[in-house]
């Protein structure tokens, strides 16, 4: 009466469910789960119709939607557009430190040309000019690191005065980054004039 059963008795109830997991479902018993809308059925129809049927196809389109995604990009980063900026250069505060850059003019754009014809001077073997040319590297390099120095300190207070509860972190770095530039080579491209505050 109180002991237990022994796993000859218990195998019979093991089968039977089994034998029930393959049995066909009535359609009058309920499903367990609630009848989709007829537009989720209809996007699930779509899906599995353009869903591609082999590997090659996947990659081909995979490939087409990345094409057309850098093609947005590329767009967006000549017209400033926004909804199609790499994260990177997204937000308001990126937006703001990019306007603050390009509105003034930064020791730091003017160093690769000048930094090719210090090149051509260091070449010519002619008096005092190897000299000059490296009195002039040092020169050009003070300068970029006197101006980054004020524009740092300045873009932050900018950035506190604007923006006190956005996040800040790296905008400064990418506004100096911005000043290595030429203004012509930019991306995304300067938005506002020299001169003109932001």
């Amino acid at each position: 009466m109180f002991r237990s059963r022994s796993k000859d008795e218990k195998a019979p109830t093991d089968q039977v469910t089994a034998d029930l997991s393959k049995q066909p479902r009535d359609p009058e018993a309920p499903k367990g789960r609630p009848t989709p809308k007829r537009s989720e059925a209809q996007t699930q129809r779509r899906r599995a119709q353009t869903a591609p049927t082999d590997r090659k196809d996947a990659m081909k389109r995979q490939r087409e939607v990345r094409r057309q995604e850098l093609a947005k990009q590329r767009e967006a980063l000549s017209s400033g557009d926004e909804r199609y900026l790499p994260v990177r250069d997204k937000g308001p505060v990126r937006r703001f430190v990019r306007d603050y850059v390009d509105s003034r003019f930064a020791v730091a754009e003017f160093f690769l040309p000048m930094a090719v014809v210090i090149l051509v001077l260091s070449m010519i073997r002619a008096g005092n000019l190897q000299q000059i040319s490296l009195v002039l590297w040092l020169g050009i390099i003070v300068m970029i690191v006197i101006d980054s120095v004020f524009l740092s300190f300045r873009l932050r207070k900018q950035l506190n005065e604007r923006f006190p509860n956005e996040p800040k972190r790296g905008a400064v770095a990418y506004g100096l980054m911005r000043t290595l530039q030429m203004r012509r080579l930019r991306l995304p491209k300067p938005q506002v004039k020299r001169g003109e505050r932001p």
